[in-house]
Parts: C-alpha cells; structure tokens; sequence
C-alpha cells in the first residue's frame, strides 16, 4: 500500500468515526475542503461510493460501513504505535547498548553505569566489554567507551573518567638480573610485556614525558596480551617490564610482589570518551546518560 492510500484511509476514518468533514478536519489539523477532496479522491480511486452526503448530515454506505469496520482496528493501532513513540521521546526509556574495553570497569564505568540504572530504572543497560573497534552503524550499539587511540574519526566524543595515569613495573629478581632502567631509552634493551588492542595486531606505545613535551617508545615485545590481568602476571612472574595502569598496579607494588621503574618520566595516558554516532535524533536515554557521565566529570 503506497502512502498515499494509507493517508486516504486514515481520512476516511476519521470522517467515519467523527460523523462528518468538519469535525475530521478539526481533529486532523485540515482545511475541511482538503478533507472532502481527499475522501473524493479515495472514492474515485477505489471506484465505489463510501459516504452518502446531504447539506446537513454524512453517512456510511453499507459498503462504507463495511470498509470502515475493517480499516478501524488497523488505523487504531497504528495510532497507538505512534503514541507509544511519541511517549518514548519523552522519557528516557528502553534499551541502552554500550562496548567499551575491560579495563573501563572497574576504573569508573561500573560506578557510572550502576548510577545511571538507579536514576532511570525504565532503561535497561547492556555493557559489552570488548576492546576492539565497533562500527556505530551496524553494530547495533549506542555508543562505545574508547581511549583516544581507539576512536573512529567520524564518531563524536565527550571525555569520561578520571585521568589514566600509567606505570612500568617487573619483579625484583628480573630488575636484579637485568639492572633498572634509569632513562626511558633503556627500556629498548629490555624485555617489554605489551598490552595489545583487539586481536593483538596492535600494540599500546608506551608514553613518556621530558624537557621538550611528550614522546612515546615502543619496545620489542616478548610477551603480548590483551588484558592488563595478565601483563601484571608475567611481570610477577619475572618475564620483562610491563607498562600498565598504575591503579592497577598499586596493590602488587605495595605487597612488594613488583617494583616501579622511571615513575618520574611517564606521562598520563589520554581519559576515555563516549563516542557516538550523530547528535541528530539522539535517544533521550543516551542523552541521560552522557549529561550523567558529565556531572561525574565535573566532581571529579
């Protein structure tokens, strides 16, 4: 049924429903004239007569009656879905589809998310922890929580989360058969435990900072994985240097299971961002939910 027809047949409705032209016309936001010439047209298309009309009443023929009879519990429906719509733009409901890496959790997003689900209980949340890059477009997700050095180019992007400070850290015996790097220069002749984005087919730089600004280095690798859980692992296990989250780091620091090296040279790694696709016909939820992550940003 081509658009036109389904106009016609909503006229046509509410002409049967209301008792006449004007009253259809008042409730349809039309001149009454563009309503009768739409039932004319309707009329003629169809090539039978579905209203007999006098200079004071309007009333169904029995064909009419009996096209109106099966075309009402259809058009009502449709008027209900379009309600339903409407009530779906003005609260913040349904369903919200985030990806973001594993290591976004425990950081702040579990927080985050936790806070937002308490606030919009009419939403429900779905996380997917997955650290490889995710197409907006087909996905099916709403948006993705990335690093910068994740982002896709076309996508949007609003800061979240605290600011990532990074740390290298080996085992004790490691650093006493290998000696302690003293320059971020030395780390090139050492054994670098690298954390690996995706399928492993790229590698996170290690970033650094000196008298002339930022720089990063990337070593040769001898052990590469996609969960920082497992660099903490075989650095404990005294297989190399491994550069990490520092917040991660800090309890096998202070138990002495691991040791800190060129703290005083690293610099913080860029903070997460939502990104998402366009700001044209945003979900009300995902609204909700980058205006929450904002005010955290702000308190923090």
């Amino acid at each position: 049924m081509s658009q036109n027809n389904f106009g016609e047949i909503r006229v046509f409705v509410e002409v049967a429903r209301r008792g006449g032209f004007r009253a259809a016309a008042e409730h349809l936001h039309q001149a009454p004239a563009s309503v009768s010439e739409a039932i004319q047209r309707f009329e003629d298309r169809l090539g039978v007569r579905l209203f007999e009309r006098s200079t004071r009443s309007v009333a169904l023929t029995p064909i009419g009656e009996q096209l109106y009879t099966r075309s009402l519990p259809a058009v009502t429906d449709l008027e209900g879905a379009l309600s339903a719509l409407d009530e779906e733009k003005d609260q913040v409901s349904g369903r919200l589809r985030l990806s973001a890496p594993y290591s976004a959790g425990p950081f702040f997003l579990d927080d985050l998310l936790a806070s937002f689900a308490a606030a919009y209980p009419n939403v429900q949340v779905e996380i997917i922890y997955d650290d490889k890059k995710v197409d907006l477009l087909t996905s099916g997700i709403d948006a993705a929580i990335r690093s910068q050095t994740m982002m896709a180019s076309d996508t949007h992007a609003v800061p979240v989360g605290p600011e990532l400070n990074m740390t290298i850290v080996a085992a004790r015996s490691y650093l006493e058969d290998r000696g302690t790097p003293t320059h971020p220069r030395d780390v090139l002749e050492h054994d670098a435990i690298c954390y690996a984005f995706g399928r492993g087919d790229r590698l996170a730089p290690w970033g650094f900072k000196g008298p002339d600004g930022s720089f990063v280095m990337q070593p040769k690798p001898r052990l590469v994985a996609n969960d920082m859980r497992s660099l903490l692992h075989y650095a404990s296990r005294g297989l190399g240097l491994a550069y990490i989250y520092r917040e991660i780091a800090v309890p096998h620091v202070a138990n002495k299971e691991l040791v800190e090296v060129l703290r005083d040279h690293l610099a913080p790694m860029p903070r997460y961002s939502i990104n998402y696709q366009s700001k044209r016909h945003m979900t009300r939820r995902l609204r909700a939910f980058i205006d929450l992550a904002k005010t955290q940003n702000r308190l923090q």
